[in-house]
């Protein structure tokens, strides 16, 4: 379901000195622009529930203490093209509420108005999820999105 709703929503990306990273409910996705031509066996990444390290060609990309928890052994990285990293963790939070303010604790952060939109992206992909029939990829919301938006659970169907 999430993929299908990033599919047509798309994404809120936070720019770093090296690429990207942009979240889900479920996953942080990390994007690194390497130089052309650069082999999986110049790549060192080791991929833990609270930290992450990236060494490309013995040079230190990303090291630290990630924002939130992760499942480690649901992590992967893969080279495309011989030019992009891209990693995908897999958060043990996945509460629209869980919105990473940045991707290592004190480092990449979102900016104000880059966290706006992550959360507000959350919220939606939440009320994709609790109303399966209803299309919010286009939606646009105000207001209490924050900690992952209203919470209309006690309302009687």
């Amino acid at each position: 379901m999430s993929v299908h709703f990033e599919e047509r929503s798309g994404v809120v990306p936070c720019k770093t000195p090296w690429g990207s990273w942009y979240q889900t409910m479920e996953e942080v996705f990390i994007e690194v622009e390497v130089p052309h031509g650069t082999s999986g066996k110049e790549i060192k990444c080791n991929l833990g529930s609270k930290h992450i390290e990236l060494y490309v060609k013995g040079k230190e990309v990303i090291k630290g203490k990630l924002f939130g928890t992760t499942v480690s052994d649901e992590g992967t990285w893969t080279l495309e093209d011989k030019s992009l990293i891209r990693i995908i963790l897999m958060k043990t939070n996945r509460e629209a509420g869980n919105c990473w303010a940045s991707l290592l604790e004190g480092e990449y952060a979102a900016d104000a108005w880059v966290q706006d939109q992550m959360q507000r992206k959350l919220t939606l992909e939440r009320f994709q999820r609790e109303n399966p029939g209803f299309d919010f990829s286009g939606a646009e919301i105000s207001g209490n999105f924050a900690g992952g938006g209203p919470d209309f659970s006690s309302l009687q169907k």
